[in-house]
């Protein structure tokens, strides 16, 4: 299947005119790819299918193909680290693309030609295990040359109780006991905000009688309805915007608003709205600390709506759920987490702009759920999980780390 690939692709890549130069290249794959024989596509699919079986057989995460930066190889990230993968062919740039543009419907192609880029979702039927498994992906311009990432999703949802909450945390986050409020899963990109995420909607699903809406860009795990009813909408698919996938959503009857990225000021300020009218709102910003999230949602709209943004976010705001995947001893990765849950007095500390104070509310608040993530570093370290130069290096706060390893 690699030979007859390679032979395809370097066919087609041989028709393009040597007067095309750099981004007109890809415009030319992408306008001349319905010359190939729907055989031949068939085969490219085939070829991307092995490269992802491959990323599911070491455990990978992502995988990168074409670019300037990949220099003709295929990485693969395994356990945190970009490797390259030496066993599986190389791709000139012009090759890269065509195998890129093959995954792409001519929708996406003209969504991918005005803007440089277009998240989408990928998915196949591993046939050793008879399973199918779901990719996010993101394709987009490096010098000139197209390129892709592809995120692995996971094939099952993990339950809410192996993340390590709180009891307390849960009963917060859960709908039935709180029917209204916001509450948000932060971290840099590859932190799990997904995985959390996609646990907590599965735990609702497994006693809640309610109905959930998802807005993603791409939507990544599917969930099956069972005692909840869900529904995915996908940004540029189903939707157009995740700024009107919440507001349509209020003429949908949800009880749960699952809003995959509160990526700017719109979707910020329609999540506020929404959380306003009595629903319950789960979303993500790529922060790694709850304090930093308080204030980003705040800075993030214009001056003159802060203070009303500020004093709407104190009254919905539920709670916070700050992460990162840290280096583990036995080579893999361990979650390490913040937690927040809005009190009266984290609620006042917003409200008259002391957020600095939260974090000592957040240190002092494990009676009711809360934890650091210097405190929960110091958990994974003293359980042997994690190293201490690890502990030391994701801790938001150097000082306060170095202080729990000398009290021990």
């Amino acid at each position: 299947m690699i030979a007859p690939a390679k032979q395809i692709l370097s066919a087609f890549t041989a028709s393009i005119p040597t007067s095309i130069f750099g981004p007109e290249r890809i415009r030319y794959t992408i306008e001349n790819i319905n010359k190939l024989q729907v055989e031949h596509k068939l085969i490219l699919f085939q070829l991307m299918n092995h490269i992802l079986e491959s990323m599911i057989e070491q455990q990978a995460s992502d995988v990168e193909i074409g670019g300037y930066g990949t220099q003709g190889q295929v990485w693969f990230r395994v356990f945190g680290n970009k490797e390259r993968v030496l066993d599986l062919p190389q791709f000139t740039e012009d090759e890269a693309t065509l195998l890129i543009v093959n995954l792409l419907n001519p929708n996406q192609c003209a969504i991918l030609l005005n803007e440089k880029n277009i998240d989408f979702s990928y998915s196949f039927k591993y046939e050793k295990t008879q399973t199918v498994f779901r990719f996010r992906a993101d394709a987009y311009y490096d010098l000139d040359c197209l390129t892709l990432n592809m995120r692995s999703i996971q094939a099952a949802v993990r339950p809410v109780e192996s993340l390590g909450f709180h009891p307390l945390a849960v009963k917060t986050m859960s709908h039935s006991y709180i029917k209204f409020g916001l509450s948000l899963v932060t971290g840099i990109t590859g932190s799990g905000k997904s995985t959390t995420l996609d646990a907590i909607i599965d735990y609702h699903n497994d006693f809640d009688p309610c109905h959930i809406v998802i807005i993603g860009s791409p939507i990544e795990y599917v969930h099956k309805s069972r005692k909840s009813i869900i529904k995915h909408r996908e940004v540029g698919r189903d939707v157009l915007s995740f700024k009107d996938g919440v507001i349509q959503s209020l003429r949908q009857d949800p009880d749960i608003i699952v809003i995959g990225e509160m990526r700017d000021p719109a979707t910020i300020m329609a999540a506020l709205e929404v959380t306003d009218t009595g629903h319950k709102v789960f979303s993500t910003l790529h922060t790694s600390s709850a304090v930093e999230s308080i204030d980003r949602i705040i800075a993030e709209v214009d001056p003159h709506e802060q203070e009303r943004v500020k004093n709407r976010l104190a009254d919905v705001l539920i709670s916070v759920v700050s992460q990162k995947l840290v280096p583990s001893l036995d080579g893999k990765r361990a979650l390490a987490k913040e937690v927040l849950i809005v009190t009266p007095s984290v609620r006042a500390a917003i409200k008259n702009n002391n957020t600095s104070e939260i974090y000592l509310m957040i240190n002092q608040g494990g009676p009711q759920g809360m934890v650091t993530m210097e405190q929960d570093l110091m958990r994974l370290y003293t359980e042997k999980k994690i190293s201490k130069e690890s502990a030391i290096a994701y801790a938001n706060n150097k000082t306060r780390i170095l202080q729990l390893m000398k009290a021990v």
